[in-house]
């Protein structure tokens, strides 16, 4: 893992409304092409504790959430949201991680959930062992947060908030106040290439690192660091990321660490 110091589950594919922002005029849209194979990952550690379903261990090999977890500093007894939860694989992770002096909040959009996540979402959290995990089922503009949140993480989300119209100037505000000072706000998301800002956000699932850093730390956030956990530098980044289906697990994914200042 190659850490750079700075100064400070993906929506699955559906019926977008129409794209938020327009392509450019001057340079007409690359095609997308078919997913690079990426090389063989030294498989995960397994998790302790309740077996998670196999679905989500199949993933872990090319999701590294331990590191991940590592890097956003989530201990036991940390609290923690996951925005944009989906059906819930890092909650499940994240339970198990804080233990029982710890809290996890899964979050989905009314969206969210009526598009994919509302039957998987519940039946994970059915689950005795995840009985540290609470729903948060609200708008992102208005996400009714708990204070004094040690981390809040958003995996491979943040590009869908273009098409999905989200005030992601409000959202990044409600995030702020609620953790507390030293507090990470963490990011996942699909490369876009150099210059194409938000354009490839539905056509291809990704977005720009440079843009989400700008908009993430106009709300008061310091980047502290970034990590190569999940770059793949075989991913040309032409393609959408739900082709083929497995596609989504082997982008070139930046991986952000936002801090709230000390006050």
């Amino acid at each position: 893992m190659q850490i750079r110091w700075l100064p400070l589950v993906a929506l699955m594919a559906c019926h977008p409304p129409p794209a938020s922002e327009p392509a450019p005029t001057t340079t007409p849209e690359p095609e997308p092409t078919a997913a690079p194979e990426a090389p063989t990952p030294t498989p995960a550690e397994p998790v302790a504790g309740d077996p998670r379903p196999a679905d989500d261990i199949a993933r872990d090999a090319l999701r590294r959430p331990q590191e991940v977890m590592d890097f956003f500093g989530i201990v036991p007894g940390s609290r923690v949201v996951e925005l944009l939860a989906g059906g819930g694989y890092y909650v499940d992770l994240l339970s198990r991680r804080v233990g029982p002096t710890g809290q996890v909040w899964a979050h989905n959009t009314p969206f969210v959930l009526d598009r994919f996540a509302r039957e998987p979402i519940t039946q994970r959290l059915a689950n005795p062992a995840l009985s540290n995990v609470q729903r948060l089922d609200t708008e992102l503009e208005d996400p009714q947060l708990p204070a004094d949140l040690d981390a809040v993480m958003m995996v491979l989300f943040y590009h869908d908030l273009y098409w999905q119209k989200v005030d992601r100037e409000k959202m990044n505000a409600a995030i702020f106040a609620a953790l507390r000072p030293g507090g990470v706000f963490g990011v996942i998301d699909h490369s876009a290439a150099k210059g194409r800002g938000s354009q490839d956000n539905k056509r291809l699932h990704r977005i720009e690192e440079s843009l989400v850093i700008e908009e993430v730390t106009a709300a008061g956030f310091e980047l502290a660091e970034t990590s190569d956990l999940l770059r793949h530098p075989e991913d040309g980044l032409d393609y959408m990321v739900f082709s083929p289906p497995d596609g989504r697990d082997k982008t070139d994914r930046f991986v952000l660490k936002f801090v709230k200042p000390q006050q």
